[in-house]
């Protein structure tokens, strides 16, 4: 009786250790090939599904989560709920990190929008009135980039050196009075017709297919291009991982290039 109770919980220790070895691979894979992606909807979400039939080359599944804010695609990244995510340029990401106490961190490059003065009701920046209304997008760098292009356009002075960190309170001359109205930058197109005039992102604009509302867009050169890139941002611990690599080398195609230059007709901007 005592050989075979010992006998017993040796193959039950066997069958165990059998039971490990198959979960970890040795007798059959469960490896995790799916690569998760939280993204804006235009252009991101697009660019993304560009890349799935690369990555489904190298034997990984591409899931595109779409989010139409800023706010939940870091929370879901932070939390671990997605691999990776892209909306966003390096300046939003460094104030969220700020705010937040995260530690998210950009891993590549992909492109640059140009942010742009939108209106259903004007046709030129020379129909201003005395007491319009104005949108921009509440988020901190953003808005900062919405102000220049009204400062760049003479409708706004800021104070000198306020750069990516103007807020309303940096206004120091409004000549004809306008009211600044911020808003969520997603809400932006569906509030046009309630303004004289909106300063919007890219691919809000696109996704709302109001580009032909477009009556003015801003200044670019090299620098600003490569400030405000948006790019692939991954957890600081998932900086090097094997999915990571992946969905970099994927997404910095020449299949992804060209999706990017036939697609956008110049509104959206290669970075690699």
């Amino acid at each position: 009786m005592k050989n075979f109770k010992k006998t017993g919980i040796l193959a039950l220790v066997l069958a165990l250790a059998l039971g490990a070895l198959t979960a970890c691979g040795g007798g059959g894979s469960s490896e995790d090939k799916t690569i998760v992606v939280a993204a804006s909807p235009t252009p991101h979400a697009e660019i993304l599904n560009a890349a799935a039939d690369k990555l489904a080359e190298e034997g990984w599944t591409l899931e595109v989560k779409e989010f139409e804010d800023y706010v939940q695609p870091n929370v879901a990244t932070t939390d671990g709920d997605v691999d990776a995510n892209y909306f966003q340029h390096v300046p939003y990401l460094e104030d969220y990190n700020a705010e937040n106490g995260t530690d998210l961190t950009a891993v590549a490059d992909m492109h640059y929008e140009k942010m742009a003065v939108y209106s259903e009701t004007k046709k030129s920046l020379d129909e201003l009135a005395e007491g319009d209304k104005i949108g921009v997008p509440n988020d901190t760098t953003n808005e900062a980039r919405a102000l220049k292009v009204l400062a760049d356009n003479g409708i706004i002075t800021l104070k000198d050196g306020v750069g990516s960190e103007a807020t309303v309170t940096d206004i120091v001359d409004n000549p004809k009075n306008v009211e600044i109205v911020e808003l969520e930058a997603a809400s932006l197109p569906a509030s046009l017709p309630d303004l004289a005039f909106g300063v919007i992102n890219a691919n809000y604009a696109i996704q709302a297919d109001i580009m032909d509302k477009l009556i003015v867009a801003e200044g670019t050169d090299k620098e600003q291009e490569d400030t405000y890139v948006n790019v692939i941002v991954v957890a600081a611990e998932n900086a090097e991982s094997e999915k990571t690599k992946a969905l970099v080398d994927a997404l910095h195609s020449d299949e992804v290039r060209q999706f990017i230059e036939e697609t956008y007709n110049g509104a959206v901007v290669a970075k690699f």
